[in-house]
């Protein structure tokens, strides 16, 4: 271990560490642009300076390494003022459109003029007139007038990606970000120069002029859009009282978790989760009969359904129940789908239907298009395809968790068999074309509404909180279970609304040593 002091402080850290990552040792921040932790210090905006004695000049925190017995100052009256000085150059060809910035309010340029009372400027010569609205990819656009040329992004594409879409051309102040010979940037993972722009630059046309930063509430969670499980964050705009339905998720942004996702995201989930989280929701229960669409109370839903599965008990007909459970529930609710359905009611033919297998990459995204598929596997779910044929033959009533029964057979099909079975009941958070052939609907949160759980395909447990607001008419999956459980008079401490996703996990980890280990 290296020992040294920082403004003062004794700091003690592993041998070969940076100026700049011994001071967040100490809780010492040193401004910044051009580093960022997964890259090799550059050293360009030449921002990090700091005064290091018996040194004959200032020194780069980012690229300086410790040594036993250094004294650092990253405040000195002369640190300050070669900062002041680098930023006074910086702002001398920055645009002043901070009102019509996506990026204001998070904006690293703002916080540190703010910081060293940069208000007024000694340069009188006009502004550089640049491309403010140049498409660089699907979903980017590039300001080339804001853009400080840290090369944030064009260290992405060729470190991280290694796609090199991107590049710093010409020289002086002519110096720009640019896409080599017309080739956009085209990857999986280009969102992620948005976050890594410090200055706005680079916008995303998802998100541009659609709110603004510090209307948004931040919510952690976990990406469902494949079985990495990413951790992500949440910035949703909580909604206007006299606004229906101005309540929405705006954007998804990575949170760092070295073992799962490092600082990255995948596009597929980024966007994804933006899209299906807005549109195509089931925001009520209805009654689907004839086609013609009935709205229900939760307390209807609840009394019928637990009239016909108490009617099934009662005459020894459970047998003729099936579950079509789903790997985007968290373990929490098919643990509890096991205990009503399997342990209660002896519901034998319990089994999991996932969306099908997409592509895959090098990086993160994989194959499974479900969150949990590793839980239900350890829980011991069928994971293989009924048949439809044996499903309507010998089925009576049908309880389906989530839309994807859908996507794995012809219309058709599914109508044929559906039609023999007296009761289908889906529970789902979207409508996505199943709804038309059952016939009681219930509106189910997604996961950025609920509390629990989700293993991802490396055997990890993550656990997550709400981050948004359903809609009055919407219940997660566990709720949906409790009450089902209490309306047919099963006797249990989870089946009560007290009983927390935490308190359910907390007896799943008890009964199946797999979460229990992994806890």
């Amino acid at each position: 271990m290296i020992s040294l002091l920082i403004d003062g402080r004794p700091v003690e850290v592993a041998e070969g560490t940076t100026v700049l990552k011994a001071a967040e040792r100490a809780g010492i921040a040193i401004s910044h642009f051009c580093f960022h932790p997964a890259f090799v210090p550059e050293g360009s905006c030449r921002l990090c300076l700091v005064q290091i004695e018996g040194s004959p000049k200032l020194e780069l925190g980012c690229s300086t390494i410790v040594r036993e017995g250094m004294k650092v100052s990253t405040q000195s009256p002369i640190v300050r003022e070669a900062r002041r000085g680098v930023l006074e150059f910086l702002l001398a060809e920055h645009p002043l459109d901070c009102p019509i910035c996506d990026k204001a309010g998070e904006c690293k340029l703002q916080d540190y003029a703010s910081d060293y009372g940069l208000t007024e400027s000694v340069f009188r010569e006009a502004k550089e007139k640049r491309e403010k609205r140049l498409p660089i990819g699907e979903k980017l656009l590039l300001d080339r007038e804001r853009c400080i040329q840290c090369t944030r992004c064009v260290r992405f594409l060729s470190e991280i990606t290694k796609t090199h879409e991107l590049g710093l051309f010409e020289r002086g102040i002519h110096s720009e970000i640019g896409i080599y010979d017309g080739k956009p940037v085209r990857n999986g993972y280009s969102g992620n120069l948005v976050d890594l722009c410090p200055v706005g630059a680079i916008t995303d046309t998802t998100f541009r002029f659609k709110t603004r930063p510090w209307f948004l509430a931040r919510g952690e969670s976990v990406c469902p859009h494949c079985s990495r499980g990413c951790n992500i964050y949440i910035d949703y705009h909580p909604g206007f009282p006299r606004v229906p339905g101005s309540a929405k998720v705006h954007r998804i942004r990575p949170r760092v978790n070295e073992a799962v996702n490092g600082p990255w995201i995948c596009d597929y989930g980024r966007y994804g989760f933006v899209e299906a989280q807005n549109t195509g929701r089931s925001d009520r229960p209805f009654w689907n009969k004839g086609g013609a669409k009935t709205e229900l109370s939760w307390d209807k839903v609840r009394i019928v359904l637990g009239e016909k599965l108490k009617a099934l008990r009662e005459s020894g007909r459970t047998g003729r129940a099936a579950v079509a459970a789903s790997g985007w529930l968290t373990n929490e609710e098919l643990y509890l789908i096991q205990k009503i359905f399997r342990d209660d009611l002896n519901v034998s033919r319990l089994f999991v239907v996932d969306p099908k297998p997409g592509e895959g990459d090098a990086m993160l995204l994989r194959p499974d298009r479900a969150p949990n598929r590793r839980g239900a596997t350890e829980l011991g779910f069928d994971l293989a395809l009924p048949s439809l044929e044996a499903l309507g033959r010998e089925t009576e009533v049908l309880i389906i968790f989530g839309p994807h029964l859908a996507a794995h057979f012809g219309g058709d099909e599914l109508r044929a068999a559906f039609d023999k079975i007296a009761l289908k009941v889906l529970v789902t958070s979207h409508l996505a074309g199943l709804e038309s052939l059952a016939d009681c609907v219930l509106a189910s949160a997604t996961p950025a509404e609920k509390e629990g759980s989700f293993t991802n395909a490396d055997g990890r447990i993550q656990r997550f909180a709400a981050a948004a607001r359903p809609c009055p008419d919407v219940r997660p999956e566990l709720w949906i279970l409790q009450d089902l459980a209490r309306e047919i008079g099963l006797r249990s401490d989870l089946y009560c609304r007290a009983a927390s996703a935490r308190t359910v996990f907390e007896a799943l980890a008890k009964e199946i040593p797999f979460f229990g280990a992994t806890a």
